[in-house]
């Protein structure tokens, strides 16, 4: 790419993150802010009523609601959104980022961006909780109160801590730093594309009860956790906040770190309606900012301005990054492609001077690089599974290494298989430990390198072993001593070894996670040929039609294989109770389906007219099964 088409792709992607991600973000902000003063209404009445006084408590609820305090509070629950709002910009991603095994999951919750993540939410937690204990009142107002037998000597009342207060804030601080680590743990950051176009308000009013049951189900496991914690090791904040402030702690109440002090029904049921309202608020954030940041985009497919060349469908397919612009693209395309008759007509066009189809070639360009990537990955993946399936022959380790090596370098996408190389883990002190695992390999523990083997004396023998371990070790540390053949290893090195161990479906959706694009890129091809049978008046796609089939064909054997691995074919349990977004599951088996209907959309239109096309022997067999409808 030249300097020119740099500066260009560049200004795009300025353009569009500033022009539409960043006003799409600002607005789903907007709406959360007006959405809070009727749920901090509704947290008050819910926190305050009495089943005996109805009248009474709605009318204090209402002057509660106008005093400075609160008008204060609802001041701060802004400022709280908007840092919520902000974190959903900065942390989205429309590719999930799927660990593959224990390790990798925990070198994920310990990045220094995920740690600085949850100390944020952390704080947020306990200013939305201080908020809550300023609205409930009674006894959880203040964090000191004067002593009830005071005996200051300077005639100044004592103040005591009042614990009551300090459990709230505690408990805030915890359900966010639960709720940043649960959002790792639950891929709460990855955006997706809903199958079917529907406003934003339906969509919005169709997905509220679940954000409310997530919500109330989040906050009541958050706090048994809470009050375990709390039981354990309350008295460590408690005697901080006595030692600092110069508190004294009332002891003629019950503590709440005992069995007595945490079966008080009331506070159980605040803390819940806190971390029910503090996990609402944050849900409905990250709710509306989904439904803004996917909503449908339509780019021009041509251009009569110069200026305006780099905004057209063609040239924004074309861009790598964001990835965000690069799938609504895509999404466009497939939309186009089925109800657009005049925009497909722009794709068909040809360009003058000269008469040649950019738009079309452009496009499908694009679409089959998607499908031939995709294929190429599938194939990596399935030799090597092949290869590292062997483990039982005799083949050096070196020789497995090498093949391992090699294959993971060709996969271009090898970072969603391995996201603990990146890890803060991924020291020469813990390669060493975890040596027993392949670390380029995406695969889930099929390859036994002979460090492993070595532990198993039934199995290998010490003479065996050197015979088949011909290669030199990089690392001293990696070659044993015969003292050390017969002790065990460190527990350490076990723990390691077991959590290193790949998750066998996780590799399978880590390599499909960002196939929503190549789906779109199906649908827009598959129906924009369907839709050449009668609209391209030049004939632009038959040029392309082989091309398309082939990719398709042969796309269509390596997802077939792929799905004939025991792990590929097994159905993920669907996940509830979690704001997590699960559709990453199973877009393999989407793709499977998308990939079988766009073959069957051609075929169906063409029909024999398919057979006049050049192709080899094995696509025109399998062609054959779909035109007799027998795939």
């Amino acid at each position: 790419m030249s300097a020119h088409d740099d500066m260009f792709s560049a200004e795009q992607s300025c353009w569009f993150v500033r022009k539409v991600i960043c006003w799409r973000a600002a607005a789903s902000v907007a709406w959360a802010v007006l959405l809070l003063p009727p749920i901090t209404a509704a947290f008050v009445i819910l926190s305050r009523f009495n089943l005996l006084h109805p009248i009474q408590t709605i009318s204090e609820c209402l002057s509660l609601l106008t005093s400075a305090s609160a008008v204060f509070s609802l001041i701060l629950l802004c400022g709280v959104i908007l840092v919520v709002g902000f974190l959903n910009l900065e942390y989205y991603t429309v590719i999930p980022t799927i660990a593959c095994s224990k390790i990798a999951l925990l070198g994920q919750l310990l990045h220094p961006r995920q740690l600085l993540n949850s100390l944020v939410h952390s704080i947020m937690g306990m200013i939305v909780a201080w908020c809550c204990a300023i609205n409930i009142g009674g006894r959880y107002e203040t964090l000191g109160y004067p002593c009830p037998q005071s005996d200051g000597s300077d005639g100044s009342p004592q103040m005591c801590l009042n614990e009551y207060h300090l459990a709230l804030l505690l408990a805030g601080a915890f359900v966010g730093f639960s709720h940043s680590l649960l959002g790792v743990i639950h891929n709460m950051n990855y955006v997706s594309f809903h199958t079917v176009q529907q406003y934003k308000y339906l969509r919005f009013k169709g997905s509220l009860p679940l954000v409310v049951k997530c919500s109330a189900t989040q906050a009541l496991y958050s706090i048994r956790n809470y009050i375990v914690v709390y039981f354990f090791l309350g008295y460590i904040p408690k005697a901080w906040l006595c030692k600092t402030l110069n508190l004294d702690s009332n002891s003629s109440a019950h503590p709440l770190d005992s069995i007595a002090g945490l079966l008080d029904l009331t506070l159980l049921y605040h803390m819940w309606i806190s971390a029910s309202f503090l996990l609402f608020t944050w849900h409905i954030t990250l709710l509306l900012f989904r439904i803004f940041v996917t909503e449908v985009y339509s780019f021009p497919v041509q251009s009569s301005f110069t200026e305006d060349a780099h905004q057209c469908l063609s040239k924004v397919l074309a861009d790598k990054q964001p990835m965000i612009l690069k799938f609504l693209a895509l999404q466009d395309l497939a939309l186009l492609s089925q109800h657009s008759p005049s925009r497909r007509g722009e794709v068909f066009s040809l360009s003058q001077p000269g008469g040649h189809p950019h738009n079309w070639n452009a496009i499908s360009r694009e679409c089959l690089s998607l499908l031939t990537d995709l294929t190429q990955r599938l194939v990596i993946y399935h030799d090597t599974v092949a290869t590292n399936g062997r483990a039982k022959s005799l083949s050096t380790g070196s020789e497995r290494r090498t093949s391992s090596e090699t294959s993971a370098q060709r996969v271009p996408l090898t970072a969603p298989f391995t996201p603990d190389l990146d890890s803060p883990f991924a020291s020469p002190a813990l390669r060493r430990l975890t040596a027993p695992v392949e670390q380029c390999s995406p695969w889930f523990g099929t390859v036994q390198s002979p460090h492993v083997m070595r532990r198993v004396p039934k199995l290998w023998s010490t003479s065996t072993d050197s015979q088949v371990n011909g290669s030199p070790q990089s690392s001293p540390a990696s070659v044993p001593s015969p003292k050390q053949e017969a002790s065990k290893p460190s527990l350490l090195a076990q723990f390691l070894q077991n959590r290193k161990e790949q998750l066998p479906e996780a590799s399978s959706q880590a390599l499909f996670a960002d196939s929503q694009a190549h789906i779109w890129a199906l649908e827009g091809l598959s129906y924009l040929v369907q839709a050449s049978f009668s609209e391209d008046q030049f004939g632009v796609v038959q040029t392309t039609l082989p091309s398309i089939l082939s990719s398709m064909l042969v796309l269509q054997e390596a997802v077939d294989r792929h799905f004939k691995l025991p792990h590929a074919s097994s159905k993920p349990v669907r996940s509830s109770g979690s704001m997590g977004d699960s559709t990453h599951k199973t877009l393999r088996f989407a793709l499977r389906a998308t990939l079988k209907t766009a073959i069957y959309r051609i075929t169906t239109t063409f029909g024999d007219h398919l057979k006049a096309i050049q192709m080899s022997a094995e696509h025109r067999k399998r062609l054959q099964q779909f035109l007799e409808y027998k795939e």
